[in-house]
């Protein structure tokens, strides 16, 4: 198995359109949660999501536009983030051996919300020519292909919540087992539509408005939680191996270590501690280490009660009486649950935290929950932080469970040691 190094990191999200800027907001405890407004609103119990602020019209010309939903949009942007970041041009390497993998949780549900729109409610045959290029899941994997002329695997990955953690694990198998020389992983997501929104309001999921700030209303692990804030963006990180890395003097964001993936197979939405604990060590496993070695955790941390109470006996389980010890950020409640693309934007943010040697804070953490009772470095980031490795936990409806084991860039205050 070859080393594999991040070399690139794109992003659009609730807390910035760059890495700088995201790690920035999270840093600061910037929270991407609002109100929405207007006509959306008033349809909806807790009109609460994280938005990004992403005009398409700004990075592609109008006949492109056209063909492109706003979780593709967010992709493109992102990938071309991620090259930049890494200093790659592509231009000396075998494209047959470069391949995109994406996760995304619900596709172009934009324009498919918008099509049933116009069928149903305008009674109109009017569809658009492009609905179903706009809707379709692997839109967004297949637009990073042609646009960089990547020709090998170009695959999508719908795991609900653990979608695009899979996909950065699935990518780090192939460019370590020598199958590929470089990938561009992560996840792309945009489902703040109305038909989604009134889906997952139905599943009695999301938080309700704090009355006194909504920008609070996601508390993970936090005994009044009320469930979680949707989100919209993308993450994208640029794979290749540590010693083509290092010939070209790229720059090296961090490493991914090991990759976990196990299914509850119990039941549809509930989650399981078995099944989350089965993963975290089967990430281990993959990196060659024990739980001695983790200094720091990116939990899934949704802000239902059910995950975290859940969440917190799992990492127990495989940490025994380490847990209580290991910082453990949930930055959900910063940049809301952006389902499909989350895992890749808290494995961005986890690479970044050892990078600058700080560990994120869980926002809006005010009431203790003796379920949960671990170090979730409590509203506040705190810094000097030294992390070598991290895991970063996604796990999702459906039972997936996919955990990421991540290094710290060498020559960081917190660099990792040569394996």
């Amino acid at each position: 198995m070859r080393r594999v190094a991040v070399t690139g990191i794109g992003v659009v999200s609730p807390l910035g359109n760059s890495a700088s800027e995201l790690l920035a907001s999270a840093s600061a405890g910037h929270s991407g949660v609002s109100l929405l407004q207007g006509a959306l609103a008033r349809q909806l119990a807790a009109p609460l999501a994280a938005t990004a602020r992403f005009d398409g019209a700004e990075h592609f010309d109008a006949p492109k536009l056209r063909m492109l939903d706003r979780f593709a949009q967010f992709a493109l942007v992102s990938a071309r983030q991620a090259l930049a970041d890494a200093g790659h041009d592509l231009a000396r390497i075998d494209r047959t051996r470069a391949g995109v993998l994406v996760g995304t949780g619900m596709g172009g549900s934009l324009s498919n919300d918008e099509g049933y729109h116009t069928l149903y409610a305008e009674r109109s045959q009017r569809i658009r020519p492009y609905s179903v290029l706009l809707g379709m899941y692997n839109a967004a994997a297949a637009w990073i292909g042609i646009e960089h002329q990547l020709r090998g695997p170009n695959l999508t990955y719908s795991t609900a919540c653990s979608s695009s953690a899979v996909a950065v694990g699935e990518g780090w198998l192939r460019v370590a087992r020598g199958e590929l020389d470089l990938a561009i992983v992560g996840g792309a997501e945009a489902p703040l539509s109305l038909g989604s929104l009134k889906a997952w309001e139905a599943l009695h999921t999301l938080a309700s408005v704090d009355a006194g700030d909504p920008s609070a209303s996601c508390k993970p692990f936090s005994r009044d939680r009320s469930g979680m804030v949707l989100g919209e963006g993308a993450a994208m990180l640029l794979l290749e191996p540590w010693d083509h890395a290092q010939a070209r003097g790229a720059p090296i964001r961090g490493e991914v270590l090991g990759y976990g993936l196990t299914t509850d197979a119990a039941h549809i939405t509930r989650p399981s501690v078995d099944g989350q604990a089965a993963a975290m060590q089967a990430a281990l496993r993959s990196a060659g280490l024990d739980a001695h070695a983790i200094d720091a955790i990116n939990a899934h941390g949704t802000g239902t009660q059910a995950n975290d109470a859940t969440e917190t006996a799992a990492i127990k389980a495989v940490f025994g009486v380490r847990a209580p010890r290991i910082p453990i950020s949930a930055t959900k409640a910063m940049h809301g649950h952006l389902l499909g693309a989350a895992g890749a934007l808290e494995c961005a943010l986890s690479l970044l935290a050892m990078q600058h040697a700080v560990a994120l804070p869980t926002l809006h953490l005010r009431l203790p929950d003796p379920d949960c009772d671990l170090d979730y470095v409590p509203n506040t980031t705190r810094h000097g932080v030294t992390a070598r490795t991290m895991l970063s936990n996604s796990f999702a409806f459906g039972g997936t469970n996919a955990v990421l084991v991540l290094g710290a860039a060498p020559g960081s205050p917190t660099g990792h040691a040569n394996q």
